[in-house]
């Protein structure tokens, strides 16, 4: 296997310019830009349309996109346990205080899920077209009487929720916000065309009128204590880098660990049909390998996304200078599909299995729940139990009380422990996984009940 990554080919090209064009003249917006990534290089970008400067280095407003920055941010703060997902924001700005009916009672967790409650956007008058205030004023003008949910009811987004983690990001650091942004993920990622305001060649954000097709010019403005719902401007090539990192992470950023972490669904709009949801900070749509993970973005004037899609290792980025009419996210799936029809991932090639630790060595084989029976194998580094060739679970091994245990990682088992039950002699009896027992045998003599006994 190649350890370079090759742009793709010429009809593929066409292809995905071809999507970016049918977008900018549908959507009418003055520019289309957008680029795909594979392995986390840039391997296509291109653009329709008046754009100002190169495709890959003009500067567009990334709106929301904004948000996962800030997540990442507070994950950091979270792995270097400076806080936890738990905890009240409140804790960290005391000014909230840490019960009802303030804000400060919400926790870190429910605000990045978009499951605090909170109204979705803060009061007086447009955020996104005036000039900003700064946090104090921001936290008096919110004594938590706009809640429109319980906390932790339901899924409803809230800019205003992020105004508050990236404060209590700044505070935990002890700096600004986006100096946290920008030492945390820009610096270690090299994203050096990635600011707070536009610098260097940039896209005038335009409104276009529905009957004239005639342009209205849209303001750039500072957003103060919101810029971590909103602020961002960046390019094709810096969103590129990004999103290699949302599909696999980066040691100097955080690993693919807590991006995992990131993306398990926690809140979701039933009226979505189960098509869409947020993680940790991070929005996830049905698409690709099955599941993309990152962000649209919308300021006045701009429309973006950024999506990975994490087992195939590729990702899309698209970039408009229009208020509405152009459909990032479904653009940036097209894009992505295209791709994968046209130049499939190519598999991690197999290797052939190094050393086996002692604790997995005692769970290979076939095992029975019941008379149902189950073969765990040792695959990159886990251990797959398959029931008629589905994969069924998968455990890891972790360090439990400082010893080696098979833990589960994913499907039903996840989190819970794999017990190797020994008899007198030390043989292995029996597995047990919560009150689930495996045996050798089908219903084996000796065992506890192995999920029932046959009548």
């Amino acid at each position: 296997m190649s350890l370079d990554v090759d742009p793709v080919l010429p009809p593929t090209a066409r292809r995905l310019l071809t999507l970016v064009a049918e977008a900018q003249v549908a959507g009418r917006a003055p520019s289309v830009v957008a680029g795909v990534v594979r392995d986390g290089v840039l391997v296509w970008s291109g653009g329709w349309g008046d754009v100002p400067g190169p495709v890959a280095d003009t500067q567009y407003r990334i709106g929301s996109i904004t948000k996962t920055l800030t997540a990442v941010t507070l994950l950091q703060a979270v792995r270097d346990g400076l806080v936890d997902l738990g905890d009240p924001v409140g804790s960290v700005l005391t000014e909230l205080g840490t019960t009802a009916p303030g804000y400060g009672d919400r926790t870190l967790r429910q605000l990045l899920s978009h499951s605090s409650g909170m109204q979705s956007e803060p009061a007086g008058e447009w955020w996104e077209r005036t000039p900003g205030v700064p946090f104090a004023e921001l936290a008096a003008a919110h004594d938590g009487s706009g809640a429109v949910f319980p906390a932790g009811q339901q899924h409803h987004y809230s800019n205003v929720a992020f105004a508050l983690v990236g404060e209590a990001v700044a505070r935990l650091r002890g700096t600004t916000w986006w100096e946290t942004v920008r030492a945390g993920v820009l610096a270690p990622l090299g994203l050096g065309r990635t600011t707070y305001l536009p610098e260097g060649t940039h896209a005038q954000g335009w409104s276009v009128h529905p009957y004239t097709h005639a342009l209205d010019r849209e303001p750039a403005t500072d957003t103060g204590a919101m810029a971590p719902a909103g602020q961002v401007w960046s390019t094709v090539t810096d969103l590129a880098t990004y999103a290699g990192f949302l599909a696999g992470g980066h040691p100097d950023v955080l690993d693919g660990s807590w991006l995992d972490l990131a993306s398990h669904p926690v809140g979701a709009n039933r009226h979505t049909r189960l098509g869409a949801a947020h993680g940790l900070g991070l929005a996830l749509l049905r698409g690709g390998s099955g599941m993309l993970r990152g962000h649209t973005g919308t300021m006045p004037g701009f429309q973006a996304a950024c999506f990975a899609d994490a087992p195939r290792r590729t990702a899309a980025v698209v970039l408009a200078n229009s208020t509405t009419g152009v459909p990032t996210s479904a653009l940036a799936t097209r894009l992505l599909e295209t791709l994968h029809d046209a130049e499939p991932t190519l598999p991690a090639p197999w290797r052939p299995s190094a050393d086996v630790p002692a604790v997995v060595s005692d769970v290979l084989g076939v095992w029975h729940w019941g008379n149902t029976p189950s073969v765990w194998t040792w695959e990159d580094e886990a251990v797959v139990v398959r029931v008629r060739e589905a994969e069924m679970y998968r455990f890891a091994v972790h360090e439990v009380a400082g010893a080696p245990t098979l833990v589960g990682v994913r499907g039903y088992h996840d989190g819970e422990t794999v017990h190797v039950v020994r008899r007198g002699d030390g043989s292995v009896s029996h597995l047990e996984v919560a009150t689930f027992v495996y045996s050798r045998a089908p219903y084996e003599p000796g065992t506890p009940v192995p999920g029932g006994h046959p009548a």
